[in-house]
C-alpha cells in the first residue's frame, strides 16, 4: 500500500526531474521550464498544481512587476531528496553494469 501512495505522488515522467530541479533552491515558472528539459508548458503547469496540492510545493506570488511567480519545495517536498539520492545512485550502478556487460 505504501509504494502504491508513494507512486501516486512522485509518478509519472516529470515530477522526480522537477523536485531535482527544485533542491537547488526556489525557482520562477521559466527557470523550470529552462532546467526540464524536454517537459512542455502546459505539462509543468499541471505537474505543479498536482505537486502543490500534495504539499511538495510552495507557490509564492510576489507583487512586483510584471508578478513574479516562485516554487519551492516544501519540507515535505525535501524529505524526497533521500529517495532521489538512492535512485541516483541505483541508476549509477545500473547504467556501469550495463556498459561493462556490453559487447564491443
Amino acid at each position: 500500500m505504501g509504494v502504491h501512495d508513494a507512486m501516486y505522488v512522485l509518478g509519472g515522467k516529470w515530477k522526480i526531474y522537477i523536485i531535482t530541479a527544485l533542491l537547488f533552491g526556489s525557482k520562477r515558472y521559466s527557470e523550470l521550464l529552462r532546467d526540464v528539459q524536454g517537459i512542455s508548458g502546459k505539462v509543468l503547469s499541471r505537474e505543479l498544481k498536482e505537486m502543490e496540492t500534495n504539499r511538495l510545493v510552495k507557490r509564492t506570488v510576489s507583487v512586483t512587476q510584471p508578478v513574479t511567480v516562485t516554487y519551492e519545495l516544501t519540507e515535505y517536498g525535501k524529505s524526497a531528496k533521500s529517495i532521489i539520492g538512492v535512485l541516483s545512485e541505483w541508476g549509477e550502478t545500473h547504467r556501469n553494469l550495463i556498459v561493462i556487460d556490453e559487447p564491443l
